[in-house]
């Protein structure tokens, strides 16, 4: 979140609107709080299993700070296809993983159990698929003898915050391509 934050400098055509959790103790939020960022927070608990009214309290966030584009980051609730259909191709995601490999949680150690000569992240369009949606951008590195699953999340997560701000750059713009990113050592 910080580094999409600070890319958005005056030659961005986007620019921050809210930074929004469902934690409302996440670290983010006095992060962009600082930034000068307007931040919300609703705890999905108190709604316990009824997901409508939770999204509707979001929706309701997300529409009176006049957002058009959502870029979920850290976002760990699984969002109903009612909310996914309302934001349709104006939500970005990033996932730790080379999509459609190893969706869900844990990626990195499902990467090494398997045996991965190479691991990287996803920018990819939100949809109600978890971590589905058409691949905006991916990056590669070499995983390394003896990685650990930590040693290769502090990898993978420099790379994401080199691809998550250019692709949401380029999405801003209107471009959906794909385009992979080749030019980051992250080692």
């Amino acid at each position: 979140m910080v580094k999409l934050v600070e890319s958005m400098d005056r030659s961005h055509p986007a620019r921050p609107c809210l930074v929004f959790s469902n934690d409302p103790d996440a670290g983010g939020l006095s992060k962009a709080a600082q930034m000068g960022v307007p931040v919300a927070a609703v705890s999905h608990k108190p709604f316990g299993s009824d997901r409508a009214r939770f999204e509707a309290e979001i929706n309701h966030q997300l529409e009176a700070a006049e957002t058009d584009i959502i870029c979920l980051a850290g976002f760990m609730r699984i969002l109903t296809p009612g909310f996914m259909a309302k934001w349709h191709k104006r939500m970005l995601n990033i996932h730790p993983s080379l999509l459609p490999k190893y969706k869900g949680l844990d990626t990195h150690a499902r990467a090494l159990a398997a045996g991965d000569a190479e691991a990287g992240c996803t920018v990819h369009e939100a949809t109600a698929e978890l971590d589905g949606g058409p691949i905006l951008c991916q990056a590669r590195l070499p995983v390394d003898d003896g990685e650990t699953a930590q040693t290769l999340a502090a990898k993978v997560l420099r790379l994401e915050h080199v691809i998550y701000p250019a692709t949401l750059r380029r999405f801003a713009q209107g471009d959906r391509s794909r385009q992979d990113y080749t030019g980051c050592d992250a080692t």
